[in-house]
């Protein structure tokens, strides 16, 4: 593979002395008199406790997280309920087609009326039967992915619930085939009889292992027959549970031991209609996760439209997750919607008795983890299968809100019920969708003066961005509310990616007195099935893969570690560039227009002028999408579905200069973009007016395809109206000015840090662990010095190193750890750590 330019590469003649966090102590190679980094053990220093919550798992049914994922279901819409509503592609048909053997026919088709399952299950199929003698005729399913996935020798359980009315009662065959028919497992037969839904159930057992198998449901005879829940489970889930895990993704989970599971969004939790599946409602289909939508038998689980864009079956649903969450001997953190919606739908639910029942609805919640079985919600913990308390101790009210007054409100109310009904529940509060802007600034204000306990922090990043931010929590209040790192990455599947947030991390734990829970996320991604990336662990129907950054997060999770050990470090970091390059035009699902482009020096000099009058032959694409073209005297992008429509002009070399033009929207979803400092398609700053549904603006700067951003706060723009626009830069300064008034500004000046460390001790092994990591093309020579701590010289040390470009895929996985026993440790000694590496050591003290 070619070789990206990593940020040594791309800012060596840029480098300056920096003090770096890093981690202590290292196996020795030998002495310099000179090391370019040293770390030393702060002996005067009290360490942090670290929690056994530090690290854990985000789950949400994004990518086929859910069904088609870890929930181990092999039949896809099993039980006929995938609507358009869900995703305009989608039929009650959808993985379903009519199939017949020996002659047999007949009609097949997905109904909605009162002959079925129940009132929450409400679409079944219909087969209306009319085969000669030796005849069948049904439906065969064709799994996910490529098929069911099939095990020579595994055994799968099979169900059905149907209904007949033919008086003798209806023959119905069960097989396993492939895709050109041919068997994969004895038929199964089984007899419908009486015009009531009932349960059938059978196994089948697999003849020959593969990934495109395919399940068909044939009956004979005459008459009408009634199916729903069409299910095929294999016997070998995870711990052998009934209506359990996918077993190898579950084990995947088991081996990072989390010390956490949050659950179930995310997106899920905060968006959609707030009411509920019911008559009343008239059975909104796109809903917010409602907990009591997921818990009793499957059959009677409502369904939902994903916000993601697909069906959500609820097989996995709250029982399943507290099950699973005691089974890996994690902490579960549910989180429930707070009825103002998010994700770009920003809207807050004005009706009191609604918010009312959401609250009862969380001390429902509450009840049915921890209340005894006399309890009504308890005893159905019982009833499926739980009768002892799963022990919840966190509950997390919303998810990412931009509306910070009136998701405060809310969570007010939400908090005060639970403190008095349950006061030993933490209740954990969020910060919105960003790492910065007038929405975390107001949110953590409003925190911090309600004396909230704990705030859920998101951002999704560049690998810079995490390499110039380790220090972030090293200024936070100690006496605030602590940090809940909810969900966080570094922009892409690559190893330097991982190598960014394994150098982020050691800043996580150097802070853990105030960040007390981290989790990566997303967790999970159907290679074929993808929302959002980058993701923890890959998979398709029969196999899985963790990404290289699952590696470092197995490392980190399986090596917390009891306390920190204070550690001083030095070295040099990279300095920031002034902010030069072409200027751009975008839109993002929007028509725009834009006229008087002008860059002038401040002194007033003219770099640069585009008033269209000649065309826009200064003008090329960066992006190569959209529809760009003059009309009356003005450059017009007219594609209201195309995103990033990116065009430059004009390469700005001078650190100081100031942008100017005039941009109107014509119609479509959002704003418009303006760009600067444009390098190529990954590599820009633009300001985007209108964004996120035209409910945000932000300044974005992307880095090597990957966005961060650095500025945000509430912003609309109106369609026909024309903007003046003015962005002054001034070497890593930016003000940006809208209709001749500050709109905000930002510094883009922190020093890159591509060597990070933090060093803790394991009190059951009374090792010290030593985490380094460098994340740079050349090797780090470090001077170690562990002040009075006397050591063993030999000590375990795992290393996660390779290409930085390189990543972890279906047909190879190359970046695994690798653990060697080293000698030559003592108080004080020098090593080079690898190009591009995370380095443990588990080094015996005496």
């Amino acid at each position: 593979m070619t070789r990206p330019p990593t940020l040594f590469a791309l800012a060596a003649a840029a480098l300056v002395a920096a003090t770096v966090a890093v981690a202590a102590p290292v196996m020795a190679t030998g002495e310099d008199a000179d090391p370019e980094y040293t770390i030393t053990v702060d002996e005067s220093a009290a360490g942090t406790a670290i929690d056994d919550t530090m690290y854990g798992v985000f789950f949400e049914d994004i990518n086929y997280a859910a069904d088609g994922g870890l929930y181990a279901e092999l039949v896809r819409n099993r039980s006929f309920e995938f609507l358009p509503a869900d995703n305009r592609s989608f039929t009650g048909m959808t993985a379903w087609t009519p199939s017949a053997e020996h002659g047999g026919a007949g009609t097949a088709a997905v109904v909605d009326d009162d002959a079925r399952l129940n009132e929450r299950n409400r679409t079944y199929l219909k087969l209306d039967l009319a085969n000669p003698d030796t005849g069948r005729y049904g439906v065969t399913n064709s799994g996910y992915n490529t098929g069911v996935a099939l095990t020579a020798g595994a055994r799968y359980d099979f169900s059905v619930w149907a209904r007949t009315n033919a008086a003798a009662g209806t023959p119905l065959v069960v097989t396993l085939h492939d895709a050109a028919g041919e068997v994969l497992s004895r038929a199964l037969s089984l007899t419908v009889n009486g015009d009531t839904w009932t349960k059938y159930t059978g196994t089948l057992r697999a003849t020959r292992t593969t990934d495109q198998g395919r399940l068909s449901v044939r009956a004979g005879g005459a008459g009408t027959l009634r199916l729903d829940m069409v299910s095929l489970f294999p016997q070998d889930t995870f711990l052998g549970r009934k209506n359990g895990l996918r077993k190898d993704l579950a084990e995947k989970i088991a081996a990072l031991k989390p010390g956490f599971v949050r659950f179930p969004g995310g997106c899920l939790v905060n968006t959609g209609s707030m009411y509920g599946y019911d008559a009343a409602s008239n059975f909104p289909r796109a809903r917010s996760y409602q907990w009591k939508d997921t818990v009793g038998p499957v059959e009677t689980r409502a369904t939902n439209a994903n916000f993601w864009g697909y069906n959500q079956s609820y097989g996995i649903g709250y029982f399943e997750y507290f099950q699973f969450s005691e089974d890996i001997g994690a902490m579960p953190l549910p989180v429930v919607p707070a009825l103002v919606t998010g994700c770009g739908q920003n809207r807050a639910t004005n009706d009191e008795a609604l918010l009312q029942r959401h609250i009862q609805d969380t001390l429902d919640l509450i009840e049915f983890a921890n209340g005894p079985v006399t309890s009504t919600w308890g005893k159905l913990r019982a009833d499926m299968g739980h009768p002892e308390p799963f022990g919840l101790t966190h509950v997390g009210v919303g998810n990412e809100e931009n509306l910070p007054d009136q998701f405060f409100a809310n969570f007010l109310k939400f908090r005060a019920a639970i403190e008095a009904r349950y006061p030993d529940i933490t209740v954990v509060s969020n910060s919105g969708p960003d790492d910065t802007g007038t929405t975390f600034d107001r949110l953590w204000q409003l925190n911090r003066d309600a004396n909230v306990d704990m705030v859920d922090e998101h951002y999704y990043n560049s690998p810079t961005w995490f390499l110039q931010n380790n220090a972030r929590y090293d200024a936070y209040d100690r006496n605030g509310p602590k940090v809940f790192l909810g969900e966080y990455a570094s922009q892409d599947n690559k190893l330097f990616n991982s190598l960014a947030e394994a150098a982020y991390m050691t800043g996580l734990e150097r802070n853990a007195d105030v960040v007390k829970m981290a989790s990566y996320a997303p967790l999970l991604a159907n290679i074929d099935h993808v929302q959002w990336r980058p993701d923890l662990i890959w998979y398709d129907n029969d196999e899985s893969w963790g990404t290289t950054s699952y590696q470092v997060q197995k490392l980190f999770m399986n090596n917390v570690g009891d306390r920190t050990v204070p550690t001083k470090a030095t070295g040099p970091g990279m300095a920031p560039k002034p902010i030069t390059g072409r200027i751009g035009l975008s839109t993002w699902r929007t028509s725009a227009t834009y006229d008087d482009v002008r860059v002038t020096a401040p002194d007033g000099t003219v770099l640069f002028s585009d008033d269209f009058s000649a065309g826009a032959g200064n003008w090329s694409p960066v992006a190569n999408r959209g529809t760009w073209a003059v009309t009356d005297g003005a450059y017009t992008q007219s594609d209201t579905a195309a995103e990033d429509t990116l065009v430059a002009a004009a390469d700005i070399t001078v650190s100081d200069y100031d942008y100017s033009l005039k941009a109107k929207k014509n119609a479509g979803a959002e704003g418009f973009l303006v760009g600067f400092g444009v390098k190529d398609s990954g590599n820009f700053y633009w300001w985007n007016l209108g964004g996120w549904n035209n409910t945000q603006g932000a300044v974005e700067k992307a880095t090597n395809g990957a966005k961060e951003i650095l500025l945000a706060k509430p912003n609309a723009v109106t369609t026909g109206t024309t903007y003046d626009i003015r962005i002054q830069v001034r070497g890593t300064k930016v003000t940006l000015f809208l209709d001749g008034q500050e709109w905000g500004s930002f510094v883009d000046d922190r020093v890159i840090q591509p060597f990070a460390q933090v060093v803790t001790r394991d009190d059951a092994t009374g090792e010290l662990i030593v985490k380094v990591v460098n994340a740079q093309d050349k090797p780090a020579e470090t001077r170690i010095d562990l002040g009075g701590i006397r050591v063993h010289d030999e000590a375990r040390m795992t290393v996660i190193t390779g290409d930085p470009g390189e990543q972890n895929t279906r047909s190879a996985e190359p970046i695994q750890p690798i653990t060697t026993t080293v000698d030559g440790v003592s108080s004080a000694f020098t090593r080079t750590f690898e190009p591009n590496s995370v380095t443990f050591l588990r080094i015996r003290t005496k």
